[in-house]
């Protein structure tokens, strides 16, 4: 039976996840495996990736062929460069300690490329909010300064009405008086 090292799709219409499987060359792909050997998640930045190493390397050491996918994935989180440091062990190029001491030599250079990495995206997601924040700012300091100049307008334009009715009225007041007075006198 040919193993294949794969991606089974999991998640919904449009946000896939995918699990890490060692299944049959014949089996569908989201059929029957044999072994789930992690998680795959495309959809965060960096993609999320959960593999069990040691069941991977051993699937491998069996012959099992990787997709090209799971090979950048395994690539990606070493399970290659340690098959890669064993066979240089069981050939008697390098010890079992100096080979454990590159792999995590090469692990902790990766962990920090990835910290670096959710770094940079933190401060760029900082920064671009606060430059939102900012221009919200000025949006609402421009409506704010258009609004009070319009009450001031309303302001100005309720006063002379105001002006204007309280002529009339002293216009018709001093009209009415004059008016009384001759009918007094006759």
């Amino acid at each position: 039976m040919a193993v294949k090292i794969r991606l089974a799709r999991r998640g919904k219409k449009d946000f896939a996840f995918y699990h890490i499987v060692a299944a049959d060359s014949r089996a569908p792909r989201d059929g029957r495996f044999i072994e789930k050997l992690g998680v795959y998640n495309p959809n965060s930045n960096p993609a999320t990736i959960e593999l069990n190493m040691d069941r991977a390397l051993y699937w491998l050491d069996c012959g099992a062929q990787p997709t090209d996918t799971c090979r950048s994935i395994l690539s990606y989180k070493g399970v290659l460069l340690r098959k890669h440091l064993l066979i240089g062990v069981k050939k008697g190029a390098i010890t079992l300690e100096v080979a454990d001491q590159r792999f995590n030599a090469w692990l902790a250079e990766q962990e920090a490329k990835i910290q670096a990495k959710k770094d940079r995206l933190a401060t760029e997601s900082r920064k671009s909010d606060k430059e939102r924040l900012e221009a919200e700012a000025k949006v609402k300091e421009a409506t704010e300064a258009k609004l009070a100049q319009k009450r001031m307008e309303a302001a100005k334009a309720l006063a002379a009405e105001n002006e204007e009715k309280q002529a009339e009225s002293t216009e018709s007041t001093e009209s009415d008086e004059p008016a009384a007075e001759p009918t007094e006198q006759a």
